[in-house]
């Protein structure tokens, strides 16, 4: 072990000073796709394109996030084709996403097709441009051209899974068009999912009170252009779905011309109030139109300048999808909703992901505003290490703004105070109904969903607390808007487990006057748990760091927090063969799952890893040996064992996972993962394998940071990282030396090891 004080300091200024700073290499394609799976991403500010170029046709699908309709359904907002004549089908194909710039250039008959999405505005630019006069078609299309009714299995794109109501139909959008313009929108109707939802779970009582952001919400936009005139509407298929196309064409050949598309959500009942906010950003968008391209090149170019991780060799393939996968997450910085761990803004006509699924391009398996928040997390865990700390607001506004539905969920069902948040929980607050539970015993507690699976599992929601202060150690985000969010969700756990327990008995703690966390869960696994790991581990850590983040502060207001640490019991432990590891919790009833809570100590909640203090060999003990460990290990889509094997050293196991997850993906674009458990492009399979590749690289506790701790000293690799304290650890690996390292601030390296 290496402590790194000024040692290598000289040596790397040096090479830092000869070094141009890092920039992502191109991602080319110079053949056609077949269809929509073989789709390259394109996105910025909160929208994600799909596109591709098939039988000589360029077209992209534009999705934006928070475009959820009546039912919940996160819906496309269509899809565009564009058509070159008087080119020359000869000139040579290529199609290049050129990440250091977030721009798409197909080279195309001759043509250059130069697209990108404006960095700080919902806006879609298109260029053509030709050494000859070429003629150009452009159709908007859309499938939602009138009423669809829901198919067998569409229910599970939407709120209603499996169980979709009579006569369910996806309302249609309204579509106009001028001689230059399309205008189109979704416009929800005022009856929605969310009443639905509020029916079935018994809220009517206090409906008026719950925030609802479903109702009379409008989403759509506008696609533009001088150079092109309007021709007309036809009709056609694609995939397995009908379209209507709106189609425009140059005015006359040229050799340089190009469309805009403006996107635009509000909620109103009326439309007129919508139009005008269009109005606006189209004209908006006209006058930024000259320095857009400048202005985004400039944003994605710093985004890259935070950190990167980039190995040669056996490693480089696993690295590049690493930075792909990282490319998509920053697409989405200032989204209305998080990226959705099941396909985020990229997914496509579903039959390609399974052939049974021939449902429209809108549909995604687990839901479009239904958040899984145990696969979510993943999705936002790896934006600490890579310092992309300005997408993650969008995740806690999420929570933030469901806190006052999931507060009077308290209050309406057991009188208690504290923020209930379940599993599968609507983007308003409340859970799935169908999870929840349509036909129910009179008898159930109507605060709790009636679900094998999902019953009891209060937890998740730690997670985002936890990130919401790391972030504050990490970079000192300003997270005064939050606490509140964490304080009710801690205060949830006190006071409902309290309640619970003086329904039970005399006492309202144990005989340590510790809670009673009973009954609970161990994720969706270990079921109606007697304090469970998982949930004990993660209230010791929000708490712990929720005191030391007050007390950086200078905040000293802690006795109440303290109070609430000193009731959480400690994390159970058990000996199986005479080896001592964590147990799962101290007793429970069944085993439901493939998750492996006795683990969450490891990650999510970093009482063990290289960098700790914590007795590694309980972990260890737990990884290797609990037969439930063992056998549910895997790879596949949201599973965690690659990061428990990074952080413990488990390096065989490490590389090896994370070469399954990082790997080349089944589609034609590397880091279109999955489906996974859930849909494609599975981004908690991606989110979970960057993690991994992180903490095989660099681990942190306090204030120590440990590099290498997992990393094969065979896998050159240059990166940088980030870690607490506004600390940033560049450095790079080769023929297992480290030949150059900085760290920043210069009197952070004295916290550096290397293994």
């Amino acid at each position: 072990m290496i402590h790194v004080k000024t040692l290598l300091f000289t040596i790397g200024m040096v090479l830092w000073s000869l070094m141009t700073m890092a920039q992502p290499a191109d991602y080319s394609w110079t053949t056609q796709s077949a269809n929509s799976s073989e789709s390259m991403p394109l996105g910025g500010h909160d929208l994600g394109l799909n596109v591709w170029v098939e039988q000589n046709d360029l077209l992209f699908y534009i999705t934006r996030s928070g475009s959820y309709d009546e039912h919940n359904t996160l819906l496309k907002a269509g899809r565009v084709r564009l058509s070159i004549e008087g080119g020359n089908e000869q000139a040579a194909f290529r199609q290049t996403l050129r990440l250091s710039e977030s721009v798409m250039l197909v080279e195309l008959q001759g043509a250059t097709v130069t697209l990108w999405v404006d960095a700080f505005a919902p806006v879609i630019h298109a260029e053509v441009r030709s050494p000859k006069a070429i003629t150009c078609t452009v159709s908007y299309e859309n499938w939602r051209y009138q009423d669809r009714p829901y198919r067998k299995n569409e229910g599970r794109q939407a709120s209603h899974k499996w169980r979709k109501p009579a006569g369910l139909v996806t309302s249609a959008d309204c579509i106009e068009a001028d001689e230059q313009a399309v205008t189109f929108y979704h416009h929800n109707p005022a009856t929605t999912l969310f009443d639905r939802t509020v029916e079935v779970e018994g809220m009517e009582a206090v409906k008026d009170q719950l925030w609802n952001p479903l109702a009379h919400r409008i989403m759509g936009g506008k696609l533009w252009s001088k150079e092109l005139i309007y021709q007309g509407t036809t009709d056609g298929v694609y995939a397995s779905t009908d379209y209507r196309a709106w189609q425009f064409r140059s005015r006359r050949p040229m050799k340089r011309q190009g469309f805009t598309i403006a996107l635009h959500t509000m909620q109103s009942e009326a439309v007129a109030p919508w139009l005008e906010g269009l109005k606006r950003t189209v004209a908006e968008a006209e006058m930024a139109r000259k320095d857009s391209r400048v202005r985004t090149a400039a944003w994605w170019q710093a985004f890259w300048q935070r950190s990167w991780i980039e190995a040669t060799g056996e490693a480089a393939e696993i690295t590049r999808n690493y930075t792909l996968f990282r490319y998509m997450l920053g697409c989405n910085r200032v989204g209305a909703d998080p990226t959705k761990f099941n396909g985020g803004l990229f997914t496509f006509d579903p039959e390609y992901v399974a052939a049974e699924q021939r449902f429209t391009p809108d549909f995604r398996n687990w839901g479009g505003g239904t958040m899984t928040a145990q696969n979510q997390r993943l999705v936002y865990w790896p934006m600490l290490t890579s310092g992309d700390y300005d997408l993650m607001p969008v995740q806690f506004d999420f929570y933030e703004r469901m806190r006052g539905n999931a507060e009077l969920r308290s209050r309406h069902y057991w009188g208690h105070e504290g923020a209930s948040f379940t599993e599968q929980i609507e983007l308003f607050g409340l859970p799935n109904y169908m999870e929840y539970g349509t036909k129910r015993p009179a008898w159930s507690d109507p605060g709790v969903e009636y679900n094998a699976w999902l019953e009891h599992c209060w937890d998740t929601v730690l997670e985002f607390c936890q990130m919401v202060l790391e972030t504050y150690r990490y970079d000192r985000a300003d997270i005064d808007r939050y606490k509140p969010l964490i304080e009710s969700s801690l205060r949830f756990f006190d006071e409902h487990y309290q309640y619970l327990a003086s329904r039970r008995g005399r006492n309202r703690l144990d005989g340590d006057k510790k809670l009673i966390l009973y009954p609970g869960s161990g994720c969706e696994t270990y079921k109606m748990t007697y304090n469970a790991s998982s949930t004990i581990a993660g209230l010791q850590r929000v708490l712990d760091t929720y005191i030391e983040v007050k007390q950086m502060q200078g905040d000293t207001a802690l006795a109440p927090w303290r109070a609430l640490r000193d009731r959480i019991p400690e994390v159970p432990m058990r000996e199986v063969n005479g080896r001592k590891m964590i147990a799962p919790a101290q007793a429970w009833e069944r085993i439901n799952n493939s998750e492996t809570p006795q683990l969450y100590p490891v990650f999510p909640w970093r009482y063990y890893s290289m960098a700790s203090s914590g007795d590694i060999e309980v972990a260890r003990n737990t990884y290797l040996y609990d037969e439930h460990a063992v056998a549910m290990r895997s790879s596949k889509g949201w599973k965690q064992d690659a990061i428990w094997a990074a952080m413990l050293g488990q390096q065989e196991d490490a590389v090896r996972l994370v070469k399954e997850k990082l790997g080349n993906g089944p589609h034609r674009f590397p880091a279109f993962w999955g489906p996974g458990f859930d849909w494609t492009p599975d981004h908690n399979w991606g989110g979970s394998g960057a993690i991994a590749l992180q903490q095989m690289l660099m681990q942190c506790d306090g204030d120590r940071i440990v590099l290498f701790p997992t990393w094969p000293k065979e896998w050159d690799v240059r990166f940088k990282l980030h870690a607490p304290h506004r600390t940033t650890v560049e450095g790079e690996l080769r023929d297992g030396k480290v030949v150059w390292m900085r760290v920043s601030p210069k009197e952070r390296a004295r916290d550096v090891e290397i293994l």
